[in-house]
């Protein structure tokens, strides 16, 4: 294996200025000079964008800025000692040895556990003060080499396999019963952990270490469960039964959550685990004999840390929760939308608008041996158009059964959908599905919470939740709430259909605007469902809601073809190295109608690209309802012409929109300045030998 760190990776009292941007900014384009990456810029991009997500300072002036990139070759350590210090977001103090963690995207498994070996050898203090003290460069190699040697390694705390020796062994005796192991266990509280970061290379171990430490000092037994890059192995089952309560120091889901249910539960970003693990093992130990203490919902199979905070006691506010939970519903909606639209458009391609009322006849009497009239279009149109309209009627149900299963996970889903399938019966459409959804995983989330014996805990999320949670919400749909929301869907559907001129070029605009406003955000999303849930109405003459699809679709498409063309074409020595390649695949991204290929523009400058992006897209809205551009398929973009009339006004409203949104973009870089903060984040800092 080559080495990880080099004398020329390592930076000592060198003064790289007072801002983490300029001092990663000068670490990754050493990692560059040294021909371990292809691209500087690229390797900023994915280390800054890690550390947005959480500060890499840790206790003791340390920071380990990290990430995985594309543009790295070789996994790459490089170590500055400052002068000054620079805050990277610790607690106690700024930070003056800094530990750029640079691994390629498809890491081997050996690099990586080393990686994870350095992290976890900067909790000791014996190696930082080592550090500290080492003279030249070459005694830093020697010690980071030394530190993340295979054979120097003891066994490491944070591991599953760790805890399978003596300490393991007396729980699991203990939980089978044995009289000496049972003393044991009363003597020493036992307590499992799990740790996990984004990255999995420094975090989730320096967390695993750091709460193992703080145990020893409380005289508890801690068997932690590393969810990292360089592996995982699952506490044992034994164990877990031992454990009293279970620390969950996590930025991602947990997997396998359900091993924990019952258990009682403190949870928090996995940083916390490293600054404050003494905080953490002495509330697990409070929540341990606390009979009111969160406890690990029963069923849960795997959870985002969003629904994780929302089974506990979190800080998400119900307006956060609603919206989450609209959103997964969306998202996982829109594959039954995508895959059923484009097989219903290929099916009217091959057998005609009239194959709608033969369909159903067709497939079922005929086959490729016994073909019906209008021969193997006509049948193969017949086989599209009916697998596209299955798929398509899930979009209801799937909407409510993944709303319930964002606000309760697993337990939600069968409530949800049965929730959702009474509310297409009820022809409450997609209001109704979203209220289905709602009401099931409220009662799917209530019921979990309920405290049960032991013996009947098993029986809850496969029999009891379902059950009731449906009785619950499918009632409601069907006693009060269905008819309302049908005359609602109703009378909405009539408005839309009796759009005409003014009118429907207001609502191109609108639409066009959400769509541009955040890219794949919760907006965008809004104005995609809105049509998405009307596309199956669309007929011949009844024609709004594809037109409604037609200006979603194409407003979703002008931002990233937009900002191509304006980082690739009109106005490249305005952009950065790193945005000029971004926009080279926003032509394809835009192309195929994925609006977040312009996310890297508008994340780096959103004062310019969002509003320019919203006005150009609004343009194109109301330019496809102006020409009645209609489009039977919910995505594919430019790749599902035949799905959309009349193609060449559709390809002229987004070309419109481009240009406008372009042109916006340019002026506003050209005549505006940067803000400060801007500016300094993406200031080029010289390295310092």
């Amino acid at each position: 294996m080559s080495h990880l760190i080099t004398p020329e990776l390592v930076l000592l009292d060198a003064d790289l200025g007072t801002d983490r941007a300029g001092v990663i900014r000068a670490l990754t384009n050493l990692v560059a000079e040294q021909g371990r990456a292809t691209n500087a810029e690229s390797l900023f991009d994915d280390a800054w964008a890690r550390e947005q997500l959480t500060d890499t300072g840790v206790p003791g002036g340390i920071a380990i800025p990290h990430c995985r990139s594309e543009a790295v070759t070789e996994a790459t350590l490089v170590m500055a000692r400052l002068k000054p210090a620079v805050d990277f977001g610790a607690a106690d103090a700024p930070a003056d040895l800094i530990f750029l963690i640079a691994a390629p995207a498809g890491a081997d498994q050996e690099h990586l556990t080393v990686l994870s070996a350095l992290a976890r050898s900067l909790v000791n203090p014996e190696f930082v003060d080592s550090l500290r003290a080492a003279a030249t460069r070459e005694d830093i190699v020697a010690l980071v080499e030394q530190a993340t040697a295979p054979e120097e390694k003891a066994a490491p705390a944070g591991d599953a396999a760790a805890g399978a020796g003596a300490g393991a062994g007396a729980a699991a005796a203990a939980a089978a019963g044995h009289p000496a192991a049972n003393a044991d266990a009363t003597a020493r509280p036992v307590l499992i952990a799990v740790t996990a970061c984004p990255t999995g290379i420094a975090h989730t171990y320096m967390a695993a270490d750091s709460l193992a430490a703080a145990a020893e000092r409380a005289g508890v037994e801690l068997h932690v469960e590393t969810q990292g890059s360089s592996g995982s192995t699952p506490l044992d089952p034994a164990v877990i039964a031992a454990a009293s309560a279970v620390i969950f120091a996590v930025d991602v889901d947990v997997r396998d959550r359900a091993r924990f249910a019952g258990k009682a539960l403190v949870q928090s970003p996995v940083k916390r685990g490293i600054d404050a693990p003494d905080a953490m093992i002495a509330e697990a130990l409070a929540a341990a004999s606390d009979p009111n203490a969160a406890r690990v919902a029963g069923g849960e199979a795997s959870n985002s840390v969003a629904n994780d905070a929302a089974s506990t006691s979190s800080d998400e506010h119900f307006g956060q929760t609603v919206t989450r939970a609209l959103l997964t519903g969306v998202s996982y909606m829109i594959p039954f939308v995508a895959g059923g639209g484009l097989l219903i458009a290929l099916g009217f391609l091959l057998g005609g608008y009239l194959i709608t009322d033969t369909a159903g006849d067709i497939i079922t009497q005929n086959s490729l041996w016994n073909l019906p009239d209008g021969g193997v279009r006509a049948y193969l149109g017949a086989a599209a158009f009916q697998i596209g309209a299955a798929s398509m009627g899930f979009l209801v149900p799937a909407l409510a059964g993944y709303i319930a299963y964002a606000i309760a996970d697993r337990p939600g889903i069968a409530p949800g959908f049965t929730a959702g399938a009474v509310a297409g019966l009820m022809g409450a459409g997609f209001l109704g599905g979203i209220v289905g959804g709602l009401l099931a995983g409220v009662a799917a989330h209530w019921l979990a919470q309920r405290k049960t014996a032991a013996w009947f805990r098993g029986l809850m999320p496969v029999v009891v939740i379902p059950l009731l949670a449906s009785i619950f919400a499918s009632g409601l749909m069907v006693l009060i709430l269905g008819g309302p929301i049908a005359a609602l869907t109703i009378g909405l559907n009539n408005f839309l259909n009796g759009l005409n001129g003014a009118s429907a070029v207001v609502l191109g605009i609108i639409l066009g605007a959400m769509m541009g406003f955040d890219l794949g955000g919760p907006v965008n999303k809004v104005a995609y469902s809105f049509a998405v849930a009307g596309l199956g109405a669309g007929a011949i003459d009844n024609q709004a809601p594809w037109m409604i699809m037609a200006a979603v679709m194409a407003a979703g498409m002008v931002a990233p073809l937009a900002m191509a063309l304006a980082s690739t074409v009109l106005a490249r020595r305005l952009f950065s190295p790193v945005e000029k390649e971004n926009g080279k695949a926003a032509w394809l991204l835009g192309a195929s109608f994925i609006s977040e290929g312009a996310i890297p523009f508008a994340a780096a400058d959103p004062l310019r690209v969002i509003p320019a992006s919203a006005i150009g897209s609004a343009v194109t809205g109301a330019l496809i309802m102006a020409f009645g551009v209609t489009s039977q398929a919910p995505h594919g973009g430019l790749f599902v012409f035949f799905a959309i009339n009349p193609f060449p006004m559709f390809l002229v409203a987004i070309l419109a929109g481009m240009v406008v949104t372009a042109l916006i973009v340019i002026a506003l870089k050209r005549f505006t300045r940067k803000s400060e903060t801007v500016a300094s984040a993406a200031a080029q800092v010289p390295v310092t030998a």
